[in-house]
């Protein structure tokens, strides 16, 4: 017999999962701070918990998906957590899951904290995945059961981790497809579509995640962890010129600058910190080094 599963929260990613684990013929129990939404989980099969402590008793394996952890808190109350593998999938800062980390250990509770990497609809399907950490040995013992949810990738036993892999992952997601949406703004006011401009930007996102000249993904990889960066014929001075010829298109063109515009000024900052001779990798000094109110 499948293990029985508890699912809190039920907005449209706690709703797909507990239908998943429902697919998956898991015993099902949900709730719910407005418990009208699980009618339709109902309908397919689960249990409508009455009370936080009924949806604790019903299975050792709680997955909380919730707005942000002070849900949890405020959802749990004085509830009996102990003896439970609280796996929260809600987002947070890393000290947040950290220290939700400490609070389930003084109730008696192990806490998996987890980044899902898919929206709702590409839970339980190929490609999905979710960054899990805390205590492996939770991972491990129902692993079986969160692989229905996604390919299960453990980065650590830090707490935090997993939110920071997660944000890491969303800033590269977020600021990746705005460039795209400022890239076509740009040739839109000459009349080019988003369409037609897709295949050269497809060109050049499959480009940098490839092995050839134009690998950067790898390239700064490998020069971030080595500690160099090579300028050459292509040094951070003339890119940072470059990043300024894209500002003043964006203002010729009466286009909003503010996303160019930080980019250009990150480049500055570290040409003016004496990264000029050096490479793009460069950069990652001044982003780790951040400017202070008032000055650098």
């Amino acid at each position: 017999m499948t293990s029985p599963v508890t699912v809190i929260g039920l907005g449209p990613m706690g709703a797909t999962m507990a239908r998943t684990f429902l697919a998956n013929g898991h015993p099902t129990t949900v709730w719910n701070r407005t418990a009208s939404k699980a009618a339709p989980l109902v309908e397919q099969g689960a249990t409508l918990a009455a009370t936080m402590a009924d949806a604790l008793a019903a299975s050792e394996l709680v997955v909380i998906s919730q707005t942000d952890y002070q849900a949890m808190y405020d959802s749990i109350g004085d509830a009996d957590v102990k003896g439970r593998a609280l796996v929260n999938l809600s987002s947070g800062s890393p000290g947040e899951l950290r220290r939700a980390g400490d609070w389930a250990r003084e109730n008696g509770a192990d806490l998996l904290t987890g980044g899902v990497m898919v929206p709702p609809p590409g839970i339980g399907r190929p490609g999905s995945y979710v960054f899990y950490s805390g205590p492996e040995a939770v991972l491990d013992r129902h692993r079986d059961t969160l692989a229905e949810l996604g390919d299960t990738t453990f980065v650590g036993t830090d707490p935090g981790l997993s939110m920071l892999y997660y944000q890491s992952q969303l800033y590269v997601f977020w600021s990746t497809l705005v460039s795209y949406m400022h890239a076509a703004a740009l040739l839109g006011t000459a009349g080019v579509s988003a369409r037609q401009f897709r295949p050269f930007a497809s060109t050049t996102l499959e480009a940098l995640t490839g092995d050839g000249p134009m690998g950067f993904l790898r390239i700064l990889a490998e020069e971030i962890d080595g500690g160099v960066s090579p300028g050459g014929a292509n040094s951070l001075r003339m890119q940072a010129v470059g990043a300024d010829h894209v500002v003043e298109a964006s203002r010729e063109a009466g286009i909003d600058t503010a996303g160019p515009a930080a980019l250009r000024d990150l480049f500055r900052r570290a040409v003016d910190a004496g990264h000029g001779d050096g490479g793009l990798s460069s950069v990652i000094d001044v982003i780790r080094r951040p400017a202070r109110e008032g000055g650098a």
